[in-house]
């Protein structure tokens, strides 16, 4: 099984309790195929750097999960299905990359946090 990361954009008009539901869809769709969601994070309504669809705003999710290489196809194919996805960017992580999300997860200095002057 690979490590993988997902990043979907959502349309804006969707409703709080529709946000969870695609949520919980997708990860479903990575459970019921042999696959094991490691980590969710919704990061909520934030500007898009260009105009999609006529919408200047999505709303984030990113998912990283484990799963078989062949199951990413069927993972593509309801992505492009689902009208309320906007764009969606499916990275396979190293071992370097899994090892650096599980810190950051965790609250161990990464190295990259910004220093706050004082």
């Amino acid at each position: 099984m690979n490590s993988y990361e997902l990043m979907v954009i959502f349309t804006p008009v969707l409703s709080e309790d529709d946000f969870k539901a695609a949520q919980k869809k997708f990860a479903k769709l990575v459970t019921d195929n042999g696959g094991d969601v490691v980590a969710e994070n919704a990061w909520g309504l934030k500007g898009l750097a260009y105009p999609i669809q006529k919408k200047t705003t999505g709303l984030y999710w990113i998912m990283e999960y484990k799963a078989a290489a062949d199951f990413n196809e069927k993972l593509k194919i309801q992505l492009l299905r689902d009208e309320s996805v906007l764009r969606h960017l499916c990275t396979k992580l190293d071992k370097y990359a899994v090892e650096y999300n599980a810190r950051k997860r965790s609250g161990v200095k990464t190295g990259t946090e910004k220093v706050m002057e004082g």
